[in-house]
C-alpha cells in the first residue's frame, strides 16, 4: 500500500477528520487520569473542538493508558530532525540505538504530529531560501513520503477543531492556515510586530493563541475563531522568548526566554506578564509531565543561537505545576545542550534533543540520570511516538 493510500484507509479506518478526534476520543464519560468529567460542560470550546474532559487537567487525556487503538499499532520510535545534515535519525527506544535515517528537505526543525495522530510532519523551513516543505511520515511503518512544497515552515501547529494546519513562517511574520491533510493554502495572518515567530500555546477553550516572538522579546496573541491579531506583550527582561505551554487549569501560559534564564508567567486571558521562575542557562523547551504535575524546562546551556557543545550550563528544571518553583535540577554530565523533544508513553523518559552536541538525552524522570545518543548534526525538534491523547495541536506533540 502507498502512503498516499495509507493514510485515505487510516482515515476511513478510525473515522478521523476535521473535528472528530481519534476512536474513543469522544466518548467524555469515560474518567480520566488526573480528574473526573463531571465538570466538562464548565469550558465551552469553540465548535468542533473536542470537550475538556477535566477543567482542572487539559492534560487529563494525554494519561500513559489514553493511547487510542489505532495509535498504538504503530512503531515505538524516537523521531530526529538533523538541522545541518538535512535528515531525520530514528532511535528505537528499546535499545537506544538509531535503527534508521533518511533524508528530507533543507534544514528540518521539528517533527510535528498532525492533529488526526496519523502522520508526523518534518518541517523544512531551508533556511535562507524559498525552498520549504513538509515531509510526511507514516507512523506505521516509519518511512517518509514524498515531501510537499510549502512556504517557510519553520515549525507547525493545528487548531483545536483540526479544521487547519497552521504554519508557522517565522521569516515571513505570517501564520499560515493550510488544509491539514493537503497543505493547501486556506488565509494567511500576517503578525507584523512579531519577529521570528516560532512557538505557540491554545488557551483551554481553543478561542485564542498565545506565540512567541524570538527576535522581538515580545508575544503575539491571535484569535483562533476570527483569525485576526489580539495584541501584542513586550516581556519585561530578558528578550529571547522561545517555547510556550499552558499550564493544566487553562489560567497560566509558561515562556522559556533564553537570555532571561527562565520561565515567565502570563495570564492569557488579560494578557499580562505575572510572574518570573528562574531555571537556568538558556531556557528552552516546556514539556509537561505524563501526570500533568510537573513541566520539564529544557536550559539549552547558552544565549548563543549557534552555541557551544559540553556546556556547563546544559540541563533539565523542573517546576511543579502547583507551587510555581523548581523542585529538580538535572545537569547533563559533561556538559550539554539539551533543546527540544518530549515525553515517553509511560512518562518514565524525557527525550531531548542535544542542539550543539549532536546527541539525543534519554533523561530517567524519576531521577534525572541520563545517558546520550549520537545522532546527525545539529538536532532540533525531535518527537516520541506513540503518544496518548485524543489529538495533537502540534510542535514535537503536545496532546490533548
Amino acid at each position: 500500500m502507498g502512503f498516499k493510500q495509507y493514510l485515505v484507509a487510516a482515515v476511513a479506518i478510525v473515522g478521523l477528520g476535521a473535528g472528530s478526534a481519534p476512536g474513543w476520543a469522544q466518548d467524555v464519560g469515560t474518567p480520566s487520569e488526573g480528574g473526573s468529567h463531571t465538570a466538562a460542560s464548565l469550558v465551552q470550546t469553540i465548535p468542533g473542538m473536542p470537550p475538556v474532559s477535566n477543567p482542572a487537567n487539559l492534560y487529563s487525556e494525554t494519561g500513559g493508558s489514553h493511547i487510542a487503538p489505532e495509535v498504538a499499532r504503530d512503531l515505538e520510535r524516537v523521531y530526529v530532525p538533523n538541522l545541518r545534515s538535512n535528515d531525520v535519525s530514528v532511535i528505537d527506544p528499546a535499545t537506544n540505538k538509531v535503527v534508521d535515517r533518511f533524508p528530507v528537505g533543507k534544514s528540518p526543525q521539528h517533527v510535528v504530529p498532525s492533529w488526526d495522530l496519523r502522520t508526523l510532519w518534518v518541517t523544512n523551513n531551508a533556511e535562507g531560501t524559498v525552498h520549504g516543505s513538509l515531509t510526511p511520515i507514516d507512523p506505521r511503518t516509519g518511512r517518509p513520503g514524498p515531501s510537499i512544497a510549502v512556504d517557510d515552515p519553520y515549525n507547525m501547529y493545528f487548531t483545536p477543531d483540526g479544521k487547519s494546519a497552521i504554519v508557522v513562517a517565522e521569516a515571513r511574520k505570517r501564520l499560515d492556515f493550510r488544509d491539514p491533510h493537503s497543505m493547501q493554502l486556506q488565509q494567511s495572518i500576517d503578525v507584523p510586530e512579531c519577529k521570528g515567530v516560532n512557538h505557540a500555546a491554545f488557551s483551554i477553550d481553543g478561542r485564542y493563541a498565545i506565540f512567541t516572538c524570538e527576535f522581538g522579546g515580545h508575544l503575539v496573541k491571535v484569535d483562533m475563531v476570527e483569525k485576526k491579531v489580539l495584541g501584542y506583550l513586550k516581556l519585561s527582561s530578558g528578550g529571547m522568548p522561545q517555547d510556550v505551554l499552558v499550564s493544566p487549569n487553562g489560567k497560566i501560559f509558561y515562556v522559556a526566554d533564553m537570555m532571561a534564564d527562565g520561565v515567565f508567567l502570563v495570564d492569557g486571558d488579560t494578557f499580562r506578564e505575572t510572574g518570573f521562575i528562574h531555571t537556568g542557562l538558556g531556557a528552552h523547551g516546556l514539556y509537561p509531565s505524563r501526570d500533568g504535575t510537573k513541566m520539564y524546562v529544557a536550559n539549552r546551556g547558552s544565549h548563543l543561537i549557534h552555541g557551544h557543545p559540553h556546556s556547563k550550563g546544559g540541563g533539565v528544571s523542573v517546576i511543579d505545576f502547583a507551587t510555581n518553583k523548581v523542585v529538580a535540577t538535572w545537569p547533563v554530565p559533561g556538559g550539554g545542550s539539551p533543546d527540544m523533544g518530549n515525553v515517553s508513553a509511560d512518562g518514565k523518559s524525557l527525550w531531548l534533543s542535544g542542539r550543539f552536541d549532536d546527541v539525543v538525552y534519554r533523561i530517567n524522570t524519576k531521577d534525572g540520570s541520563m545517558i546520550s545518543i549520537p545522532v546527525g548534526q545539529e538536532p532540533h525538534g525531535l518527537t516520541v511516538w506513540p503518544q496518548p491523547g485524543r489529538y495533537s495541536i502540534g510542535h514535537t506533540g503536545i496532546l490533548r
